[in-house]
């Protein structure tokens, strides 16, 4: 069923996913019926000069009721949130910004009786209790970043609005996503973006991780295909609601810079284990997003091959 919202906002919308996103929404919603909002200003073109931006703290709820109430808004995307590594450095932070945030958007979605609201979970909610091969998306959650409890406590707080007050709430876990057009902002996954930049510019690059680690990853293409089929579902077809795994591809570092030597003989990759090592060994390799699958129709189309192909044919003509 086609979801027919009007009036959209998004949180985070500099940001990574946000980023990519809108143009999608202003595509099919038109451009002024999608209000982006950040903390800081944009510097997009498709973000400051196709449709309403507004600043916004999403710790501050008054101004977010505002902008709210102002547009009529009636669905939110809650991108906005400290990542893994970022969170790290600043756990409390990413407490405020992860959680005060989520429960602002949560708590305007039930005063103001709101149509739908995404707000994206992580694989970050994962432990090293969890099991590493092909995760399930019912099991135990034992992150060992603030970044994975709070979500954790994201996805608790979205099922228990969904039960408690009626109110529609989704979610996806995203693996690390990968994107040609913006970098990422601080997570633990951010080499396998960060490789293709060095590789296009220096032909090398010096990895923070171990040459075997592997984790879910996901193109970019793939990630906004799965926020939209998701938000799209009939809500009586979901037997989940906030804590969808998604699954793209996973891979090995050594197996990503292969397959980038294919397009560029001579790059050559090194590997310096910084802290991030401890975070990646504390998530799967691989999950389980039969679910999705299941329940709302989810299918990657991107693999490790055609992700490659389609991120250096874009990256070229910018960095070469």
């Amino acid at each position: 069923m086609t979801q027919t919202t009007q009036r959209i906002l998004v949180t985070g919308a500099c940001g990574q996913i946000g980023s990519e996103l809108i143009p999608v929404l202003r595509q099919r919603y038109g451009d002024t019926n999608v209000v982006a909002t950040d903390i800081r200003p944009p510097e997009a073109d498709c973000l400051k000069d196709q449709g309403p931006f507004e600043l916004l703290n999403v710790c501050d709820r008054a101004r977010m009721d505002d902008i709210i109430a102002r547009y009529a808004i009636d669905t939110v995307y809650h991108m906005a949130a400290i990542l893994s590594a970022t969170g790290e450095e600043n756990p409390t932070l990413a407490w405020d910004v992860n959680i005060l945030g989520l429960v602002n958007v949560l708590e305007i979605a039930r005063q103001r009786k709101l149509v739908r609201v995404f707000c994206p979970s992580s694989i970050a909610v994962f432990g090293p209790d969890t099991p590493h091969d092909c995760a399930p998306q019912t099991t135990i959650l034992t992150p060992t970043t603030m970044y994975g409890v709070t979500k954790v406590t994201g996805e608790l707080l979205g099922e228990y609005y969904v039960h408690r007050f009626g109110l529609d709430i989704r979610g996806v876990r995203y693996p690390g996503i990968i994107s040609s057009e913006t970098l990422p902002g601080g997570g633990t996954t951010d080499y396998a973006v960060d490789i293709f930049y060095h590789a296009l510019k220096y032909k090398s690059y010096s990895c923070f991780v171990r040459s075997d680690t592997v984790l879910p990853m996901m193109y970019m293409p793939d990630c906004v295909k799965a926020t939209m089929d998701l938000m799209d579902a009939d809500f009586n077809s979901l037997r989940s609601h906030c804590n969808f795994n998604l699954a793209g591809m996973s891979f090995s570092v050594e197996e990503l810079a292969n397959e980038i030597q294919k397009h560029i003989p001579d790059f050559v990759c090194d590997y310096a284990p910084d802290f991030r090592q401890a975070i990646a060994d504390s998530w799967p390799q691989t999950i389980d997003d039969s679910p999705a699958r299941t329940q709302w129709g989810w299918r990657p189309r991107h693999d490790l091959k055609s992700m490659t192909r389609d991120m250096l044919e874009k990256l070229r003509p910018r960095l070469t």
